[in-house]
């Protein structure tokens, strides 16, 4: 199956995806996860497998710099095949604080060996760093509810923007999470505290689940990315089932 793109935004990104060599729950490698993007629609991905906070395929007793290297497997897999089909893959990172989950973008494989710190950080510092490195903050998916998530705790004051559609809650053909009035109360918390918005599939597979964020132009970076997020730039939101303004408004189905 293949994703119907509006005319007006045909440039479509997963902005939350897993592979099997950076998260634990992840079952196909970057290469494949590419592949079955490309075929089903997308222009590009981020590559936001989970870090030493969460379900981390990687031993965290290895050193920093090897632990980081291994960790961006994923993305490498990913971004060398993207180069070799016209796919965009960009690199990005799920942190994990005793269940609560953030999403980090705009920062590189570098910019993490060269600060180690980012390791104890606490979320407050978390935000303060991923700033100081050019990169934004969305907290992922707030209102999950989970046997790994001991309770709902939300950041918004230590968040760029909301994840407002998680195509697992969503979409018709998840197999876990799925509860769309989990979206409805991140849309809701979104617009209480002003914040800017995502979306993402969250998807561990090559079952494509379809969620995304679709500009009207291409992405050449991941800072363009930010800077897109940041500027307030129209662009529009799938959630697995439906094309929503960032307001949350129904535009059309996706299929």
């Amino acid at each position: 199956m293949r994703i119907r793109l509006l005319p007006e935004y045909p440039y479509l990104y997963e902005a939350h995806m897993h592979t099997n060599i950076g998260s634990a729950c992840g079952n196909n490698t970057g290469a494949e996860m590419v592949k079955a993007c490309k075929e089903y629609g997308y222009t590009g991905a981020f590559i936001t497998d989970h870090n030493w906070g969460g379900n981390t395929a990687i031993d965290r007793s290895l050193p920093w710099e090897e632990w980081i290297l291994r960790y961006a497997g994923g993305y490498n897999d990913a971004k060398q095949c993207g180069d070799k089909c016209d796919f965009d893959v960009f690199f990005g990172m799920e942190t994990g604080y005793k269940g609560t989950e953030f999403l980090l973008y705009g920062l590189t494989v570098k910019w993490f060996i060269d600060h180690p710190e980012i390791r104890e950080a606490s979320i407050a510092r978390q935000y303060e760093l991923v700033h100081e490195g050019g990169g934004i903050v969305s907290q992922a998916h707030p209102y999950r509810v989970e046997d790994y998530i001991p309770e709902i705790r939300l950041f918004p004051e230590y968040a760029d923007a909301i994840e407002v559609c998680n195509a697992t809650h969503s979409s018709p053909y998840s197999k876990a999470h799925n509860n769309p009035a989990w979206d409805d109360s991140a849309r809701e918390l979104a617009a209480k505290h002003n914040k800017l918005v995502t979306a993402g599939s969250d998807t561990h597979s090559i079952n494509m689940l379809g969620g995304g964020m679709a500009f009207k132009h291409r992405l050449k970076s991941a800072e363009e990315f930010c800077e897109a997020v940041l500027s307030d730039e129209d662009y529009i939101l799938s959630d697995g089932m439906y094309w929503r303004h960032k307001s949350g408004e129904i535009i059309d189905k996706i299929y």
